[in-house]
């Protein structure tokens, strides 16, 4: 068990050291507080099995040469957008990269050896729709515009986040990271021949070519909204484990996923907040849906910021079976 976003706003522990260092990206690249900060949810949790590191899907695009900031209240920002500039106008900064694994390596060494560390990066296609848009949008329609009338160009994108994106988990996991995940947080805006096209294939060749290079470190893909499209996207990626989002039912999940295939997921944030009946009905669901095949135990987004601590602690409880 452990939950997408445990590091973070939730925490008072996480607030406060935030005021004190200041904004997001600041403790991003303080690898001493980004590493005290991925600690902080096992030190509270002890009964959690992993953590993941503390860092954004967005220091990829920082890497190839855009502007990263945060605006607060609003999200990232990234500069100049691919809308109209071209990608080889950007010029490429690797060692942007570099504190993300020295906080590897700090976690890693603090770490209790009973506990798993998760890397991460976001998938192509995800990142690509912030290089296209410079933020976040509702239904990526700016990206997916240039996936149809210009594919060339956006091809050419999503390559130069697979090259650099590649390069960044096989460092991650020469730092320490034990397993890595794949963000693919917008795959739901996608019609089939796309997601085909921008999730899958771009996937299965990061998939394949990681485990070439790190045959033991387990992948975790978890395309968010991709509903119907799972299977597909769990056989031709050949991820060694899928998360579900909270909109999957997982009697239908247990029933049309590959046979033994391990899942993660997927508890409504939501529910976990409401906490009560209506968190101790939904964990049961997941947890007798995926009795019968590997199961970690996760939310099936990132954990709120407004998520009370008693209610994650009930959860813990009632995952781990302490009743």
């Amino acid at each position: 068990m452990w939950m997408m976003r445990q590091a973070g706003r939730y925490l008072p522990e996480y607030r406060e050291l935030r005021a004190e260092k200041g904004g997001f990206l600041d403790l991003v690249y303080d690898s001493e507080a980004a590493a005290e900060i991925t600690l902080q949810p096992l030190k509270r949790f002890p009964e959690l099995d992993a953590a993941i590191l503390f860092s954004d899907i967005l220091i990829v695009p920082f890497a190839i040469g855009q502007n990263l900031t945060f605006v607060t209240g609003e999200g990232p920002r990234l500069t100049p957008t691919l809308l109209k500039d071209d990608l080889d106008e950007l010029t490429a900064y690797p060692a942007r990269l570099d504190p993300i694994y020295d906080t590897v390596r700090k976690v890693k060494a603090a770490l209790p050896p009973s506990m798993t560390l998760i890397g991460f990066a976001g998938s192509p296609w995800t990142v690509a729709t912030y290089m296209v848009a410079g933020q976040g949008s509702r239904d990526q329609a700016e990206a997916r515009r240039m996936a149809y009338s210009d594919p060339a160009k956006f091809g050419a994108i999503v390559e130069r986040i697979e090259e650099v994106t590649l390069g960044y988990l096989s460092a991650q996991v020469k730092a320490g990271a034990e397993a890595l995940q794949l963000f693919d947080s917008w795959s739901g805006s996608l019609s089939p021949a796309q997601f085909e096209r921008w999730v899958i294939a771009p996937t299965a060749r990061l998939v394949s070519e990681l485990n070439k290079r790190h045959p033991t470190v387990p992948i975790i893909g978890f395309p968010k909204g991709a509903g119907g499209k799972l299977a597909a996207y769990a056989r031709e990626t050949r991820v060694n484990a899928l998360g579900l989002d909270e909109t999957v039912d997982p009697v239908w999940a247990a029933k049309e996923l590959p046979e033994k295939l391990p899942i993660q997921g997927n508890l409504d944030p939501l529910a976990l907040i409401a906490g009560g009946e209506p968190l101790e009905e939904a964990v049961r669901r997941t947890l007798d849906a995926f009795a019968t095949r590997p199961h970690i135990f996760n939310l099936g987004h990132g954990i709120l910021k407004d998520t009370p601590i008693a209610q994650v602690e009930r959860l813990i409880a009632l995952v781990k079976g302490d009743e």
